[in-house]
C-alpha cells in the first residue's frame, strides 16, 4: 500500500476511478495540502492554456488536495500509466493533512522545463470546462493499459481529446425517436483496436432488423476522427471560390495515381473551440484568408460505413484578391497552394468529375442552390 496526494484533475473522483478502473472501496481519501507549493494551469512551449494543472515551487503558498491511503499496486501501476508520460515524476513530499500529523506522500510533480505554470488552478473551474472531456479521455487512455507505452499514449492524446470531443457533442444531438439504443443496439464486446492520429474502434454487436429481430453478432470497426469544419471560400463580387491543392496520403495508398487533391478549407475542431471558429482558423491557416462571414451549408458524417467523423460545412464570405503558395502549417506536415478560380470554372469542374473531394462537391453544390442570394446580398 501507498499513499498518494493528487492535487489536480484525480481530485475529481469519477475521473479517478476510471483510471483505476475500479470503485475506490479500500481508498481513503483525506483533504490535505502540499506546503510550499502553487497549483497552476499548466502552459505548453509557446504559453498556450493546457486542459491539466502543475504545481510549482511557492513558499508562500500551499497545493489543496486529496491524500490517497490504501493504493495497491496495480492502482499504482494504473496512475503511472496514466500520468507518466506527461513529463511527471512521482517524488516523496511533506504533506500536511487537515486532520492528523503531518506525512510524507509521493506526488506527481512536472520534470523542470517540461511545462509553465500560468494562472491558479481551480478543481471548480476545470470541472465545468473540463471534466466531461477528461472522463472520455480516459475511458480510452486506460484501454490502451498494458498495449502501449505510456509515452506513445501522451504523444497521441491530443488525437484523444479531438475524439472525446466529438463524441461529447455527438451525444448532444437529438436522439432517434423511434428507437431506443438501450434495446435496439447490443454491444458484446468492445475495443479501441488501434492508436495512432486517428484511431480505430472495434465492436461485435447486434442491431435491432427493419423486421422487429436483433440481428445475428456482427464484426464492425470504424475510423475515428473527431470532428472537422469545411470551410469554401467565395467572393459574392467577383463570383470566385478558392480552392487548396495538398497530397493526401489515404488516395494514395489506395492505389490512386492522383494523390494531390483539391479540396476547400478544412481542419480538426480543438476542444474547446466552435465549429466557426475553426473554420476561421483554417481559413488564415491554410490559405490566409480573414472571413467576413460564414454560411452554414450542413452537417453530416463524411462516410458512414468507415467512419466516425463528422463534418461541419461552411461557404465563407471573403475579398479573394490574391492566393497563399505555401499554406500550412509545417509542425503538422502541411504542404499546401491555392488557386482562385470563377464559379463558373467550379461548376465545370464537377461536371467533368475532376474534382473529387467530397466536401468540395457538397459545399459547392450548395453555393449553387444559394448563389443568387449570395449575390445580391453581397
Amino acid at each position: 500500500m501507498s499513499d498518494l496526494f493528487f492535487y489536480g484533475t484525480l481530485r475529481h473522483r469519477p475521473l479517478l476511478q476510471r483510471v483505476l478502473g475500479r470503485a475506490l472501496d479500500g481508498v481513503d481519501l483525506i483533504p490535505a495540502r502540499l506546503p510550499g507549493h502553487r497549483c497552476a494551469w499548466a502552459l505548453d512551449q509557446s504559453g498556450r492554456v493546457q486542459s491539466f494543472p502543475v504545481v510549482e515551487p511557492d513558499r508562500a503558498a500551499a497545493a489543496p488536495g486529496l491524500l490517497a491511503r490504501g493504493l495497491g499496486a496495480e492502482d499504482i501501476a494504473r496512475l503511472d500509466f496514466y500520468e507518466g508520460g506527461f513529463g511527471y515524476d512521482l517524488l516523496k513530499c511533506p504533506v500536511e493533512p487537515e486532520t492528523g500529523a503531518a506525512t510524507r506522500a509521493r506526488v506527481y510533480i512536472p520534470r523542470p522545463g517540461v511545462w509553465g505554470a500560468g494562472a491558479d488552478w481551480s478543481l471548480a473551474d476545470w470541472q465545468a470546462r473540463w471534466g466531461a472531456l477528461a472522463l472520455r479521455a480516459a475511458q480510452e487512455v486506460m484501454a490502451y493499459y498494458g498495449r502501449y507505452d505510456a509515452a506513445e499514449v501522451a504523444r497521441r492524446f491530443g488525437s484523444i481529446q479531438l475524439r472525446a470531443a466529438a463524441w461529447l457533442a455527438a451525444q448532444a444531438r437529438p436522439a432517434d425517436r423511434e428507437r431506443d439504443l438501450a434495446r435496439d443496439v447490443v454491444v458484446e464486446r468492445h475495443r479501441h483496436a488501434y492508436l495512432n492520429f486517428f484511431g480505430v474502434e472495434e465492436a461485435d454487436l447486434r442491431f435491432r432488423r427493419h423486421d422487429g429481430r436483433l440481428s445475428a453478432p456482427v464484426n464492425r470497426s470504424a475510423l475515428m476522427v473527431g470532428q472537422a469544419a469545411v470551410v469554401l471560400p467565395y467572393d459574392p463580387r467577383r463570383d470566385t471560390v478558392l480552392l487548396i491543392e495538398q497530397f493526401r496520403a489515404p488516395v494514395f495508398l489506395a492505389g490512386d495515381p492522383a494523390p494531390w487533391i483539391w479540396e476547400p478549407v478544412a481542419g480538426l475542431v480543438d476542444p474547446g473551440e466552435t465549429p466557426e471558429e475553426a473554420a476561421h482558423r483554417e481559413a488564415q491557416e491554410e490559405a490566409g484568408l480573414r472571413l467576413k462571414s460564414l454560411e452554414k451549408a450542413g452537417e453530416v458524417y463524411s462516410s458512414t460505413g468507415s467512419s466516425g467523423e463528422y463534418l461541419h460545412l461552411f461557404v465563407g464570405l471573403t475579398d479573394l484578391t490574391h492566393t497563399v503558395r505555401d499554406g500550412g502549417l509545417a509542425d503538422e506536415g502541411e504542404d499546401i497552394r491555392s488557386e482562385i478560380i470563377s464559379f463558373e470554372a467550379l461548376m465545370d469542374g464537377i461536371d467533368r468529375h475532376r474534382y473529387r473531394d467530397m466536401p468540395l462537391v457538397t459545399t459547392a453544390l450548395w453555393l449553387a442552390r444559394h448563389r443568387d442570394r449570395l449575390r445580391a446580398e453581397g
